[in-house]
C-alpha cells in the first residue's frame, strides 16, 4: 500500500487543498496528498458536494482532536486507519447467459485504499447524522477506532463483512 498512500517528502501539504487535476489520468490520484484525499472522500452525499473549504476545516479539527486523545502524529493515525480498513479481498459477479455466481478475488492496493477512505468517511457520516456530535468528532473517532483495529469502528465492521462474503464465495 505504500505506493498508494502519498504522505512523504512532497505530497506533505500544510492544507489539504492544493488544487491539482488528479483526475485526469488513470491512478494520478494515487500522488494527491492523503489528507486531501480524506476531505475530497467527505464531499459526498448531494448537499455536501462542492464544499471543499467546509471538509477541509472539518479535516482540520479531525486531526487536532486526534493529536489531543492519542498523542501522536495524526497522519500517522489516519495511515494506519487506511491500512487496518482496506479490504484484502471482494466477491465479484460471474458468469454468462444469466446464470450468475460470486467468485472470490483479491484486491489491488489501490482500490483497498480507495474503499478505505470511502469506508471511513461514510461511517463518519452516518455516525454524527442526526446526533450531537460535530462530524469532525466522529471522523477523529472513526479513524482512532479504525487505527486500533477496534470493532467498534464502521469501517472495520465492513471490512470484515466483506471479507467473510468473499470466504464463503472462494
Amino acid at each position: 500500500l505504500v505506493d498508494y498512500i502519498a504522505c512523504p517528502g512532497d505530497h506533505a501539504t500544510f492544507l489539504p487543498h492544493t488544487a491539482g487535476r488528479y483526475q485526469k489520468k488513470r491512478f494520478r490520484k494515487a500522488s494527491c496528498p492523503v489528507v486531501e484525499r480524506l476531505a475530497l472522500c467527505l464531499m459526498r452525499k448531494g448537499r455536501n458536494s462542492g464544499k471543499k473549504l467546509m471538509a477541509c476545516r472539518i479535516v482540520q479539527h479531525t486531526l487536532e482532536i486526534i493529536h489531543l486523545l492519542t498523542d501522536q502524529n495524526p497522519i500517522q493515525v489516519v495511515v494506519d486507519a487506511i491500512i487496518n480498513s482496506g479490504p484484502r479481498e471482494d466477491s465479484t459477479r460471474v458468469g454468462g447467459a444469466g446464470v450468475v455466481r460470486r467468485q472470490a478475488v483479491d484486491m489491488s492496493p489501490f482500490r483497498r485504499v480507495n474503499y478505505a477512505l470511502y469506508l471511513l468517511a461514510t461511517g463518519a457520516r452516518e455516525a454524527s447524522f442526526r446526533n450531537l456530535k460535530t462530524m469532525a468528532e466522529c471522523l477523529a473517532e472513526e479513524l482512532i477506532n479504525a487505527a486500533r483495529g477496534s470493532s467498534n469502528s464502521y469501517a472495520i465492521k465492513k471490512k470484515d463483512e466483506i471479507e467473510r462474503v468473499a470466504k464463503s464465495n472462494r
